[in-house]
């Protein structure tokens, strides 16, 4: 009798914490703790704290646990570590890995790479300057992502008239070329849709962690 009361209570106390969790997975905004503003959780970076109270990025916000929530924004993220506002939030101590901003940055690039991956799994993306442009001209291109090592003049070309889309500058043409099984890509167009919106929304976040570093006008438009 009392093995199965302990036991229901410690499912209860499991169903709690979960619900806690769906509740915060299904508010829009949460509150940066470096800066203290409420913004949109697309805009945002959940963390929470793992085994051996080490802190961990949760970037596609499914681990349990309470969630501390950062701007995607290099300067935040590094004001949150030099002032130990983790543990201050946490109000517990927390290990903050050396390299938690690297792990942040290749989580969120691995993110975008995947969703590509996606996309053309599905038929929603394509790469190469002439199917680029073909599908741009149709209409059908909503996110338009461009090698940052691409020749200037190859990007001009495609990019004429592209202010209805949104566009980004974040991997070298080896890493484009990768997702699509070529040795290199300069031009990707992802159709519209919830890809696009899913990708656009992963690499602003990229964007902000990165310091702002490559292009990324139009984003929220896909």
């Amino acid at each position: 009798m009392h093995m199965t009361f302990a036991t229901d209570a410690r499912v209860d106390r499991q169903r709690g914490r979960a619900g806690r969790h769906d509740a915060e997975r299904h508010d829009p905004e949460r509150r940066c703790i470096a800066s203290g503003a409420v913004g949109d959780r697309d805009a945002l970076i959940r963390f929470v704290v793992g085994p051996g109270a080490t802190l961990v990025p949760d970037l596609a916000e499914r681990l349990p646990g309470r969630g501390l929530w950062v701007k995607a924004d290099q300067a935040m993220l590094r004001r949150a570590v030099e002032r130990h506002l983790f543990a201050r939030a946490a109000k517990a101590s927390i290990r903050v890995p050396d390299d938690l901003l690297t792990r942040v940055e290749k989580g969120l690039a691995d993110s975008c790479l995947g969703l590509m991956g996606m996309a053309r799994r599905a038929g929603q993306a394509v790469a190469g300057f002439e199917r680029v442009r073909a599908a741009k001209a149709r209409g059908q291109v909503a996110l338009l992502i461009e090698a940052s090592d691409g020749a200037p003049v190859a990007r001009r070309g495609i990019a004429g008239g592209r202010s209805a889309i949104a566009a980004i500058d974040l991997f070298t043409a080896a890493e484009l070329g990768a997702v699509f099984g070529m040795s290199h890509a300069v031009h990707v167009g992802v159709a519209p849709g919830r890809l696009a919106k899913r990708l656009a929304a992963e690499a602003g976040r990229l964007w902000g962690v990165r310091g702002g570093v490559g292009a990324r006008s139009g984003i929220s438009k896909a």
